[in-house]
């Protein structure tokens, strides 16, 4: 009997880890595909990005004008994949029984480079005006979205196996149990920050963009994937409790992210002693003061829901003046814990053009993540606001 355990948990594994190799090898195109389960009306700019209308403002808003509120207390979980009903997308133990989430098998069996456990930002509601943005947040925790997200990506994954072709609803009882993915309440919701960061030089009359390549070793989710940099869960920079007020804020969320992937800084602030002293931190204290001179202006373009994970972005550019990039990201990385960022035709020029022609490469051509296609989109359909 324990050998035959035994065997099972093994065929188990194996089944497991194959639909985990299709879903990182063939993310680009299931999630084009999981598009057709919702309704055309929620694309956003073309791409596969679903977003309902108060979620995306008419153009682009000041990072200021963004307001944000918290709610505190602990909050229902709703559908968090620990229920009995994601059993049939976990692999079973060695020792019998399944694992109790996905983000334990992912641990124990594919453990990507980044991979833990840290106190989030939970979105509870958005609503986007003219001029401005309000999002209400609560408590959560980042394993919460591999638990649902890359669990009903994984249900897709292993659908279109079976079938050989794109699933219907009626097939996904995972999914079908999330129902509206734009539905803040009926599952943990932590959000990422996606920005484009943009050159602007007046003087030649061109601007341009940084890029990325997330590596799929190295990140649990959107490996494989073009995006834009920097990319980050809004969370506090450590699980300290004096970390939850003095970090919520999306601008400081902006630099810390922009110092990890593009510049090459630590993720390691010293915050589990004390919280982050941003006036005294010089590239929060520069760019803070770019900001108010001008020379740096920062845009929230709105959010959305990948249609694959149902992982849930902020989309926002910075557009920083020439001089004032070239001296940022003069030590830019070529690499970083995620992966690598994309060089242009010149591979010592940083950045690539900002040009119809290179939106529509990456938005329509390349393997990009729906957030960051609609995002390119979006910021040349408003490029004479975010440019002047």
């Amino acid at each position: 009997m324990a050998d035959t355990r035994s065997d099972a948990a093994l065929r188990s594994r194996r089944h497991w880890l194959a639909v985990r190799g299709v879903l990182g090898d063939r993310r680009h195109e299931l999630a084009g595909a999981a598009q057709g389960l919702y309704p055309r009306s929620w694309r956003v700019a073309g791409t596969p990005l679903l977003a309902r209308p108060g979620w995306l403002p008419e153009g682009p808003v000041p990072l200021d004008q963004v307001a944000l509120s918290w709610q505190p207390g602990q909050l229902a979980a709703g559908v968090d994949g620990t229920g009995p009903e994601f059993a049939a997308v976990l692999p079973r133990r060695r020792g019998g029984g399944r694992f109790g989430c996905y983000s334990a098998a992912l641990g124990a069996l594919n453990r990507p480079g980044l991979f833990e456990d840290r106190a989030c930002y939970r979105l509870l509601d958005a609503t986007a005006q003219a001029g401005g943005a309000r999002l209400s947040f609560g408590r959560g925790h980042y394993f919460q979205v591999i638990n649902t997200c890359e669990a009903i990506a994984h249900e897709y994954a292993a659908a279109t196996m079976i079938r050989n072709g794109p699933p219907l609803m009626g097939e996904l009882p995972l999914r079908s149990l999330a129902c509206d993915p734009t539905d803040l309440a009926r599952r943990p919701v932590m959000v990422a920050m996606c920005t484009l960061v943009l050159r602007r030089d007046p003087v030649a009359g061109s601007a341009a963009m940084i890029l990325h390549w997330r590596d799929p070793a190295r990140v649990a989710s959107g490996g494989g994937l073009y995006q834009v940099a920097p990319v980050g869960v809004f969370q506090p920079s450590h699980d300290a409790e004096w970390n939850q007020a003095n970090d919520f804020s999306l601008w400081r969320c902006f630099v810390r992210e922009l110092a990890e992937e593009l510049l090459g800084g630590g993720e390691d602030y010293h915050s589990d002693t004390a919280p982050i002293d941003y006036r005294r931190w010089p590239l929060h204290h520069d760019l803070a003061g770019a900001w108010r001179a001008g020379t740096l202006r920062m845009y929230w373009l709105g959010l959305g829901v990948d249609p694959l994970t149902l992982a849930t972005d902020m989309m926002s550019v910075a557009v920083f003046d020439a001089g004032l990039f070239d001296a940022t990201f003069a030590g830019l990385v070529r690499t970083n814990d995620e992966g690598r960022i994309v060089a242009g035709d010149d591979a010592a020029t940083v950045g690539i053009p900002f040009t119809a022609a290179s939106v529509e490469r990456f938005a329509a051509h390349e393997p990009m993540q729906p957030a960051g296609a609609a995002l390119l989109r979006a910021a040349w359909d408003h490029r004479a606001v975010l440019l002047g």
